[in-house]
């Protein structure tokens, strides 16, 4: 029970309930208007430090694992990633079209109409990028292809050594900083007055979002099972272990044993395909995240900015958003962390947008999380599919460690 009511979701709900239990209980004057002044401010300068570390994030998560598969790219290699970005990116676009035909019928107010105005801040605390964030995710596969084409081992060695500061910086830093953030935010929105009307509408969505996980599923299984002339329930039926595994831990890395052990024990699966797939698949292959960030960041738009973004918009960052899912890390709100920079750039999010994505990200990943472990057995079983297609025996598929 103690280690549930200090993990991130615990944290940031009693963060979010905080805010908004002081945001609807203070004044919108006198004493109550001082007292936002200085939460504005402190969500500012939370806000400067969340945005400087993007470009980070995106360099340490995008160009270390681009060094790291491409080292070993081999044919079975490329077919698994060209999978897990396919997937991806497919569910990101059909979340996207789920999204323009749903969210305009849930009836979504305008928030920014007959609302208080916040006050503003106290003082400024510019805390400047080092680079903008599309400059960023250039610059991160430029590095990472150049570093395998060159076999440039000791730039490999510095991008993993960077990977791992960064991912302390997040550990460290801005995980411990988010609940603040989190709870400013919401409190600046009840005390705007958007939280007492739009409160229902994300309980909705999360459960729309929950549904389109399972729909996506099945989806992969039945043209797994196709693909490969097997029964994808021999697959699916073993993974209810790491699912629930998953749902705990909120975690595909941490899911890894349990699912190693679930795909290990269907007669559908090669036994080499399960110890290559499995585990790169934990990794790379984040389907159900994206499927729920695509769905969140429409209806944060509709929520706070009074509409959706363009179609041009969203298809570019669901193609995008793949690509970003292959480099996010595993673990807790890994994928929405990565994808901070191409949520400000390209959809043009603010502070409000990206904290408020940040917490109802966070409050589902569990669900996320659980769907993408769960859909691993299905692109693992495309790659036994492909193995044996092409006759590939297990000594021509090894990775060369």
């Amino acid at each position: 029970m103690r280690k549930i009511m200090t993990s991130l979701p615990a944290r940031l709900l009693l963060a979010i309930i905080a805010g908004i239990a002081l945001g609807l209980v203070l004044p919108g004057e006198g004493f109550g208007l001082s007292v936002m002044q200085v939460i504005v401010t402190l969500r500012y300068i939370m806000g400067q430090l969340i945005t400087f570390c993007v470009p980070l994030i995106i360099i340490g998560f995008i160009a270390p694992s681009i060094t790291k598969l491409g080292g070993h790219a081999t044919r079975i290699l490329l077919v698994a990633v060209l999978l897990a970005y396919t997937s991806s990116a497919l569910a990101a676009l059909v979340s996207m079209a789920a999204g323009f035909g749903i969210i305009p019928h849930l009836n979504i107010a305008n928030a920014v109409d007959s609302l208080r105005k916040l006050p503003e801040v106290a003082f400024q605390l510019d805390i400047p990028a080092l680079m903008p964030v599309m400059s960023a995710l250039v610059f991160s596969i430029l590095i990472g292809l150049a570093a395998v084409w060159t076999k440039a081992k000791l730039i490999s060695n510095l991008l993993q050594e960077f990977q791992n500061i960064v991912l302390d910086i997040v550990k460290k830093i801005i995980i411990p900083v988010l609940p603040f953030f989190i709870a400013t935010t919401f409190c600046g929105l009840a005390w705007e007055g958007t939280i007492t009307r739009q409160l229902p509408i994300f309980l909705i969505v999360i459960l729309i979002v929950m549904v389109g996980h399972y729909i996506w599923i099945a989806l992969l299984y039945g043209v797994a099972g196709a693909y490969a002339g097997k029964n994808p329930w021999e697959v699916l039926r073993h993974y209810g272990p790491a699912y629930l595994t998953a749902v705990g831990t909120m975690s595909s890395a941490a899911t890894l044993a349990v699912a190693l052990d679930c795909a290990g024990k269907s007669k559908n699966l090669r036994k080499d395909m399960v110890s290559f797939g499995i585990p790169l698949f934990a990794n790379i292959h984040l389907c159900g995240s994206v499927l729920t960030e695509v769905f969140f960041v429409m209806t944060v738009s509709q929520v706070l900015y009074g509409k959706l973004p363009s179609l041009g918009s969203m298809v570019l960052f669901c193609l995008l958003l793949g690509v970003f899912a292959i480099g996010a890390p595993g673990v807790p709100g890994g994928t929405v962390m990565a994808s901070l920079g191409l949520i400000m750039s390209v959809l043009n999010f603010g502070a409000d947008g990206t904290a408020l994505m940040l917490a109802v990200f966070a409050l589902q990943d569990s669900f996320g999380t659980a769907c993408n472990v769960t859909s691993d057995g299905a692109l693992t079983l495309m790659l036994t599919g492909y193995a044996e297609k092409h006759h590939m025996n297990e000594q021509e598929i090894k990775l060369e460690l």
